[in-house]
């Protein structure tokens, strides 16, 4: 039974967690679901915009399932639970599609790595953020160390990571960590993603891969793919597979 959910409204996309029972914790196939989705997502062109969200009123994301985890060898716990969970979280936020997170409630751990690969956030005044992986024996796996680096001020992490202590509405607003505050934050974001749907989809996609590129997000392939959709529209390109195709040599025109 899927605890991933994927569901269409128009030119806007939702991924919601639905496991209330355990706070939305992850469990293995739910990043299994949430890497199909992306998969999805990013091979369909008239999806404009996508938000994150979670059912149940408690959390948002309680971070990994405790159960899913604690009896890995630690081999296993390395190669697979943390590297797993970063693969389909940078997978989330490396999705050419402007992405929001809907933080209603608290967002802990992995859950608020999660909110963390979205492009923005928008919170609840109730919702709290934690990084308690310390008081159980562990460490952030999930980019908690690293994109949150990027996100937060060092010592806000350290304060977070190191000594447990958490982060309210007010606070993550005031760091520029969650772009709004609202009472419903799942119908501020509905609005926001409607007034992107309206942008030119291939500025908003190259616009995020700037941006991305600039802050270190997946550098590397961000300049290959700006560079790339540069020349695929040149007419050099064009001779090029022309020739390949005809089996004879390519007469650039530099252009």
């Amino acid at each position: 039974m899927s605890a991933v959910h994927l569901k269409i409204d128009g030119a806007i996309a939702h991924i919601v967690l639905d496991n209330p029972a355990k706070l939305n914790a992850f469990t293995p196939q739910m990043l299994v679901q949430l890497e199909t989705h992306c998969a999805t997502l990013e091979q369909s062109a008239d999806i404009r915009g996508v938000i994150l969200r979670a059912e149940g009123t408690r959390a948002f994301c309680a971070g990994a399932d405790i159960t899913a985890w604690a009896s890995l060898s630690p081999f296993d716990f390395a190669r697979l639970w943390v590297r797993d969970g970063h693969r389909v979280f940078d997978r989330l936020a490396r999705l050419s599609k402007p992405t929001i997170a809907v933080i209603h409630a608290h967002a802990f751990g992995g859950g608020l790595e999660l909110a963390a690969s979205c492009d923005i956030r928008v919170m609840a005044s109730c919702a709290t953020l934690a990084l308690p992986e310390a008081q159980l024996g562990i460490v952030p796996g999930w980019s908690g160390t690293q994109r949150l680096a990027r996100l937060l001020p060092e010592p806000v992490l350290k304060d977070m990571a190191l000594f447990g202590r958490r982060i309210d509405a007010t606070r993550a607003h005031g760091l520029g960590f969650v772009a709004e505050i609202a009472e419903d934050p799942l119908s501020v974001a509905v609005a926001i993603a409607d007034g992107v749907a309206k942008s030119s989809p291939r500025a908003v996609e190259v616009a995020k891969y700037l941006i991305h590129a600039a802050v270190g997000e997946d550098r590397s392939a961000m300049i290959e793919a700006l560079g790339g959709g540069m020349i695929a529209a040149s007419a050099d390109k064009a001779e090029g597979v022309a020739a390949f195709a005809a089996k004879r040599k390519p007469e650039f025109p530099g252009t």
